[in-house]
């Protein structure tokens, strides 16, 4: 039997199902795949920002394909940022994007730091035309690996 794991909004998750990332751009989004029991992600695809539409038409495609039990979102965290500074504009698109996907999808979201997660992708040798699919990896990777066991 697995045991479940609350979401940040306390909402249960098993522990058995697989996981979309997206690392959310103004023109790219990049996703990635992973599941609770190998916690192992891959780069999956990279999606257009084009339209609203488009976008969650996109995704819709790609939830009804893979049904996820959850999904992750990068939060593009500024580093230099005090918990009294002024979100970013980054940031506010980002939440905007995950709040969303849990409007839509009715899906768990989590928002995992993704501050250096394309730099990580481009200094790991990723082509450039699949960094985003390699950012949204690395952001599934570190959700999994900041999991407790």
């Amino acid at each position: 039997m697995t045991r479940d794991m609350p979401d940040q909004l306390g909402r249960e998750t098993p522990r058995d199902g697989t996981v979309l990332a997206f690392d959310y751009g103004e023109k790219k989004i990049g996703v990635a795949l992973g599941n609770f029991i190998t916690r192992q992600a891959s780069a999956l695809t990279i999606l257009p920002n084009v339209t609203v539409e488009a976008r969650f038409d996109a995704v819709g495609e790609l939830i009804r394909q893979w049904t996820p039990v959850r999904l992750v979102v990068g939060m593009p965290v500024n580093p230099e940022a005090g918990p009294d500074d002024e979100e970013q504009p980054s940031m506010r698109l980002a939440r905007r994007f995950g709040n969303q996907l849990n409007g839509r999808f009715n899906l768990p979201v989590e928002w995992v730091d993704e501050r250096y997660s394309s730099r990580a992708a481009a200094m790991a040798g990723a082509k450039r035309g699949a960094l985003d699919a390699e950012a949204a990896r690395i952001i599934l990777q570190q959700y999994f690996d900041e999991l407790p066991l």
